[in-house]
């Protein structure tokens, strides 16, 4: 991997006092901070490794630009005439470099720039809350920085990823995302662990970079989705080339006299790979950032109120209620930008508090984070993508809500059919069939991720279908869906 190199501290004193103090200079602590400076208060960022977080060196950016040159190619090639334009493959030289500049070469010397331009102090090192509204920041070299905060401390820590106890996994040097986010050298054979969000993406991205893909997972491919948009991701992966094993177990691992990763499976079969890349699930980055000094678990996930604010097992807030915590670490909804929608609506609830103002935590008011319950929107960028907002058919029916599920076959909309010869795709509505609003939307299908937006607002503003039928989409586009899911659904609803 690519050594980090991150930029020079701007704060070097003993000891120092501000308004919010927040540990951890990723997406959601750079938007506490600069919301709360907005505000008009002062706040430091507490950070041990890059500013910018996960997201901008190893999770989002990177991924994505592994992915998208082989998506444009996929796209050409489903057009007849733009195939026979679109030869041989993959430059994998040029779409690592192209990774490299999204990744910033893993320089974070521009995020601290932005940093300072917004008014915010970095504070270079491992932060800990040593005591009420305090942290104190210990740096490489061994020196210390006592920070106090007026108003608010916020843990925004984020997670890493989470190594399964499988015997001779973690002897055998996995990867994890951040190796693969990285990677310098495609490996002929790759085998992946797990089936969710990062191993379905980097199956489709190394299988396009020229790896032999294995993925196994203990579930269905994507579990977290709509069964049938895992369905048509399973089905387009194992027609590049990708071995998939679901509802399989992995028992044991080791490095082979060649090598080589051997994975032994429960029913005995033996996986051989280069490489082996763990996507089972994150586990919170707060083993050692001193929350056994307030009562609380290190290593376990922050638990948080209305108002984001950290509680303990009585579900009160912890230690009087200056301790808060957004994005990933506190679980409720673990995408980057759900923590950045957490960190605005926080850094503005913390400024509104310290001018005398009440926070306006009603459902979808101005400080609240309705959106984690409701409206939790999330694209997986396979081939074929999968958007989704809202709730699925079944957590919708697990809620106790009466719904009724519309579908819709993508590939008969006239948009979708311009984009690709043969295209395949589905859409769902998951309506509320008592207030006849849309509660859920998933579409799967080559570039559906743009649809997802027009029904992240359709479920936050709790459109009824009726006056859906006034939202004309324009021909022929793939938005044509909207019109065939309603005329679907009938317009006696």
């Amino acid at each position: 991997m690519t050594a980090a190199t991150p930029g020079p501290s701007t704060a070097t004193e003993n000891h120092a006092t501000y308004d919010v103090v927040i540990i951890g200079a990723g997406p959601v602590g750079e938007n506490v901070a600069d919301r709360a400076v907005q505000g008009g208060l002062t706040a430091v960022v507490v950070e041990r490794e890059l500013v910018g977080g996960e997201c901008s060196y190893w999770a989002c950016m990177p991924t994505k630009a592994l992915l998208r040159d082989a998506a444009v190619v996929r796209a050409a090639r489903a057009l007849p005439a733009a195939a026979r334009a679109v030869s041989g493959e993959l430059d994998v030289d040029a779409v690592l470099r192209r990774r490299d500049r999204f990744a910033s070469d893993w320089s974070d010397a521009g995020q601290v720039g932005w940093l300072e331009g917004a008014g915010i102090t970095l504070v270079r090192g491992h932060g800990r809350v040593t005591g009420t509204r305090t942290v104190t920041v210990t740096r490489a070299d061994g020196t210390t920085t006592v920070l106090t905060a007026r108003h608010a401390v916020v843990i925004t820590t984020g997670t890493s990823a989470q190594i399964p106890p499988i015997p001779g996994l973690a002897e055998v040097a996995p990867w994890t995302s951040r190796e693969a986010a990285a990677v310098r050298t495609v490996p002929e054979r790759l085998a992946i662990i797990g089936g969710g969000v990062v191993g379905s993406e980097m199956a489709t991205a190394f299988s396009a970079l020229g790896s032999r893909v294995t993925l196994i997972s203990q579930t269905r491919l994507l579990p977290g989705v709509e069964r049938f948009a895992g369905e048509h991701v399973a089905a387009a992966l194992e027609a590049s080339g990708v071995t998939l094993h679901l509802e399989a177990e992995a028992t044991a691992a080791r490095r082979n006299a060649a090598g080589a990763v051997d994975i032994t499976l429960a029913d005995g079969a033996v996986v051989t790979a280069d490489e082996v890349l763990v996507a089972t699930g994150r586990t919170p980055n707060t083993k050692d950032i001193g929350l056994d000094h307030l009562g609380l678990t290190p290593g376990g996930w922050l638990v948080v109120d209305e108002s984001l604010a950290v509680v303990d097992e009585a579900g009160s807030p912890v230690d009087g209620g200056w301790l808060y915590a957004a994005g990933d670490v506190n679980a409720r909804a673990m995408l980057t930008h759900h923590g950045k929608y957490q960190a605005r609506a926080l850094g503005d609830a913390i400024a509104a508090r310290a001018r005398g103002h009440r926070a306006d935590l009603s459902a979808w008011g101005r400080h609240a984070v309705t959106a984690d319950e409701r409206a939790v929107t999330q694209v997986v960028f396979t081939d074929p993508e999968v958007a989704t907002v809202g709730l699925s058919a079944e957590a919708a029916a697990a809620a106790g809500t009466e719904v009724r599920v519309v579908d819709h076959d993508l590939g008969a909309v006239a948009g979708a059919m311009l984009h690709a010869d043969g295209y395949r795709g589905q859409a769902r509505m998951v309506v509320d069939a008592e207030r006849n609003v849309l509660v859920g939307f998933t579409a799967v299908g080559p570039d559906v991720a743009e649809l997802l937006h027009a029904a992240t607002i359709a479920v936050t503003a709790e459109v009824p279908l009726d006056r859906l039928w006034h939202a004309v989409p324009a021909y022929p586009t793939t938005s044509e869906i909207w019109l065939r899911l309603l005329e679907a659904d009938g317009r006696d609803h």
